[in-house]
This record gives structure tokens, sequence and C-alpha cells, in this order.
């Protein structure tokens, strides 16, 4: 997701540096004229507005905390947290930066490596009016709809209502196939039939050809959606609500992950459901 949400920037005209966890995923938005940093440090003092899309909260505060980045930033600094973590990781990074006088946008994303190449991701933003104004041509670049939806962490909590929401849907569009497929039915025909009336969805139209073919070629891993479940699971107990098809969604992955299947496309949730079905 990073590699081209840095692209667009870059696309766009931001005086842009770089730097990736992973050597080599940078070539796309240095191909466009962004510097390449040495480390997480060079890249603080080299900038003024620091966007983040990383694995989990433990990623963030190593190349925040662990790496240089915080301390090299400058008072005033922003940085925008576009990774997927829990609203109080969050809150927690915020007020460690506050402490080195930086602020914080949580900014988790959703739409897929499709919207993610096109700059179309809707975004999830928590934070303070000033900062998200500051930030805001920064995230009119990666995304066609941004959503500020309160304080610090309010973001990360709208993601995990998201993915929530997302694995019911996925779990839903695989039963849906399925029956199609047992009945004897051509389930293109049928989700093309369905896909404009109540039963349309982004995963129905973007992800159902997948689980027809069984075939589930990388847009964002079922290990991630997994972890992002987690999260969701945690701050459900803590709030005293119940997510029974999350749970059931979340039991489902993990049988996945356990077979090998962590890498693929969470449609591969599909799988499962037919198997089960005999197919």
């Amino acid at each position: 997701m990073g590699a081209p949400m840095a692209a667009n920037l870059a696309r766009a005209g931001f005086a842009l540096t770089v730097w990736n966890r992973t050597p080599g995923r940078d070539g796309a938005p240095l191909a466009l004229g962004a510097h390449r940093a040495d480390d997480p440090a060079a890249l603080g003092a080299a900038s003024d507005v620091v966007v983040l899309c990383l694995t989990d909260a433990p990623q963030v505060a190593e190349v925040l905390f662990g790496r240089g980045l915080a301390d090299a930033l400058g008072a005033g600094a922003l940085v925008v947290d576009c990774s997927t973590t829990s609203p109080l990781a969050a809150q927690r990074v915020a007020a460690a930066l506050a402490e080195r006088g930086v602020g914080l946008v949580d900014a988790p994303v959703t739409g897929g490596s499709e919207g993610a190449q096109k700059g179309t991701l809707t975004i999830l933003c928590g934070g303070a009016d000033d900062d998200l104004a500051r930030v805001a041509p920064v995230l009119a670049t990666l995304g066609t709809r941004v959503a500020h939806l309160g304080p610090v962490g309010a973001g990360q909590w709208a993601k995990a209502i998201n993915q929530v929401i997302l694995a019911g849907t996925y779990l839903a569009v695989a039963e849906g196939v399925t029956l199609a497929m047992k009945a004897g039915l051509d389930a293109s025909a049928v989700v093309a039939a369905i896909a404009q009336g109540a039963a349309g969805s982004w995963v129905l139209e973007n992800r159902s050809a997948r689980m027809i073919d069984d075939d589930y070629p990388l847009g964002f891993k079922i290990e991630l959606h997994r972890k992002d479940l987690g999260i969701a699971l945690e701050l459900a107990r803590a709030v005293g609500a119940v997510l029974p098809v999350t749970a059931l969604a979340a039991t489902f992955e993990d049988g996945l992950v356990a077979e090998g299947h962590g890498g693929e496309d969470n449609s591969a949730l599909a799988r499962t459901i037919r198997r089960l079905s005999g197919l």
C-alpha cells in the first residue's frame, strides 16, 4: 500500500523523501523524483510532514522511537499514520510525539491495493482540526474521501468497524457464490445480475470472480485482515459488544493461515466455504 501511495504524492509534485523497511520497494516513487533516505532519522530530518504506512503498532513504535524518526523531527512537524493499529496505540504514539512538539493524525485507509494505486482510498482520520487542515492536500492526493471522525484514535475505531463489516461481507459473498455453483448456475452471470441490486458491494464487484475461480492473488493479505479482526474483537470486549460473525471469520482465517494461505488476498475466506460445501 505504501509504495503506490508514495508514488501518487511524488506524481502530484510534493517534495518527497522516502524510506522503506523492505529494501527495493521504493522504486516507483524514486522513478518519479522522490529522494531515498538512508534511515528513518534521515527521513525525519528532511521532513515536516511524515506519512507512515506500516504493518502494526510495534512497527510504528520501532520506526518512530526505536530508529530515531521522532527525535529527528522538528517542533511543529506532523506525523500522518496510515497504518492500521488500535485506538489506544494511536493515543500512546500521539502522547509521545506531543512531548517532542510533534502532532499526530491517525489516518488508516480502506479501498484495497487498487485504491492505493489509483489514489481513490477512503481515509479515516482522528486528530486536531488544525492538523487535519494542514495535511489536507496530502490526504486529498491519497484518497477521494477524507473523513475527520474525532480526536486521535477515532480513525482507528472507524477502521476496526470497517474490517468488521468487511469480514461479514466477504463471508456472505463467498456463501452466495458457493450456493450458485452448487445449484449448477453460472455464478458469474448471477453476480452480474445482482450486483446493481440490494446485494451489491465492493466485495461482490471486485472479489467474487476470485472466489468463483478459486484463485486469490494478493490485494490485502488474509494474515493482516486477521490482525485487524483481533483489534476489533479486543475493542468489542472492552465496550461490551458481541460480534459473532467477526469471531467466525477470525476462526476461519486462523485455519487458513495455519494451512499456509495467510499471504493470499482475504477473499480466500471462500476457500473454507467452498471446502465445507464439497467444492
